[in-house]
């Protein structure tokens, strides 16, 4: 077998284990023009980045999602050739970091096999993760073990956690999206972070097989990706003799304590706090419980030079910076990240800024203030605001703040204060498009 051969189903070899699928692995090229969630009537300066990925059944390819998020232009180009194709996004997954891209040229897929998945590996079992990773135009291959299995937070963005493998083997800048292989040649995981702790050196991380199948499987099914499922609970750990002896439990029993149930989660009227879960599909839990904006661009709205906007992760981020949770103001983020949603449209609003005007004269220092009420009308969501903002007939428009604060301006004059503010400062539109419907 040379070097350019691709595995197949054939019994093991010692070739396929040194040279495991390679013709399947692609370099992706990726130009990306990310959205300004504070000035979100702008776009910031485009970009550019290198990924990897691996070409599935039906004319396919896997990588990661970060590797093209905001995409404006994605490319691919396989190793034996010099061309770089244009690519489709078909799907994208942040919450597992995953997305599946087609290239509709017939040449790119010319002489070329899918990957086959294995299943998921063991502790210690061997893997090679190959890819294009900063340092050169060719394809690298690095090998290593598999030295833990665990559930990991696979984005800063992505507030739940999926299972992940945790490997030894080198996963540097380029690799993300690239194949991870066992010795039989097919493919358990895609490499999709390393870890940058200082005090954490040869770790990095692969998507498992389980992951990558509910997602594609998720796509077939619905022509989109629609997500993980979440049982839409808050649980505490039951590690204390006495929490267990209070709760009715034996000896021999473990499990989780519900806190709170999600009013809008499928559990909703099946759980309830302080109910105990022992176990979960089959599956015995321990007492220390072991067993995500879709890309479009942020919404606004301006009225008089007042800018509202919906929370968000990525608002708080950019805001804030990537240690949000300590720098934004505490109640802020214990209302977005825990606090537990009563309708499904429900959403945080908040005066992100004011643009400074006489209009709005004396509300300039206003920011990140979380807007309650209007007119005396509870605020459920951005788009709820815009539209008893812009049907008010009263003659003042009176904004409810937090801790009491007011905001009051007369209706007509606010209104036509907001064409001329746009203009001065350049900005398109008083609200986004997804507002305008």
């Amino acid at each position: 077998m040379d070097s350019n051969s691709t595995c197949s189903s054939e019994p093991v070899t010692n070739a396929c284990r040194v040279v495991p699928c390679m013709d399947a692995v692609v370099k992706v090229f990726c130009v990306h023009t990310e959205s300004n969630f504070s000035l979100p009537w702008q776009q910031r300066r485009q970009s550019s980045s290198i990924g990897s990925g691996v070409i599935v059944s039906g004319r396919r390819v896997l990588t990661n999602a970060h590797c093209v998020e905001h995409h404006t232009q994605v490319k691919l180009k396989r190793r034996d050739s010099d061309t770089k194709f244009l690519a489709t996004v078909l799907a994208m997954g942040r919450e597992c970091d995953i997305a599946l891209l087609t290239v509709s040229d017939d040449e790119f897929w010319e002489g070329v096999l899918p990957v086959e998945f294995g299943a998921l590996p063991a502790l210690q079992d061997a893997v090679t993760v190959v890819g294009y990773p900063i340092g050169g135009d060719t394809i690298s291959v690095t090998s290593g073990v598999v030295s833990r299995i665990q559930t990991v937070p696979y984005s800063v963005l992505a507030s739940s956690k999926l299972l992940g493998l945790q490997i030894d083997a080198a996963i540097n800048y380029g690799n993300s999206g690239g194949p991870a292989y066992n010795d039989r040649g097919k493919c358990v995981g895609l490499a999709f972070r390393k870890n940058i702790s200082n005090d954490a050196d040869n770790i990095g991380y692969v998507i498992p097989t389980p992951v990558i199948t509910h997602f594609i499987e998720d796509y077939e099914k619905s022509g989109e990706y629609t997500g993980f499922p979440t049982l839409g609970i808050k649980w505490q750990k039951m590690e204390n003799p006495d929490l267990r002896n209070a709760m009715g439990m034996k000896l021999d029993q473990k499990g989780v304590l519900v806190k709170r149930v999600e009013p809008t989660s499928p559990a909703s009227g099946c759980l309830q706090p302080s109910d105990v879960i022992l176990s979960f599909d089959g599956v015995d839990i321990g007492n220390d419980g072991t067993g995500h904006l879709n890309g479009r661009p942020p919404s606004y709205y301006i009225v008089a030079g007042i800018v509202f906007a919906a929370v968000s992760v990525p608002y708080l981020r950019s805001e804030y910076g990537k240690n949000y949770e300590h720098r934004a103001p505490a109640k802020l983020v214990v209302k977005h990240l825990h606090a537990l949603a009563e309708s499904p449209d429900e959403q945080l609003v908040v005066i992100s800024q004011v643009l400074a005007a006489d209009i709005n004269t004396g509300y300039e220092d206003i920011s990140n203030s979380l807007v309650v009420s209007f007119n005396g009308q509870p605020v459920k969501n951005l788009k709820n605001l815009v539209t008893i903002v812009e049907n008010c007939k009263d003659k003042f428009l009176k904004f409810g703040l937090e801790f009491g604060q007011i905001v009051i301006l007369e209706t007509k004059t606010a209104k036509a204060a907001t064409k001329d503010i746009l203009t001065a400062r350049c900005i398109p539109s008083a609200m986004s498009d997804d507002l305008k419907a």
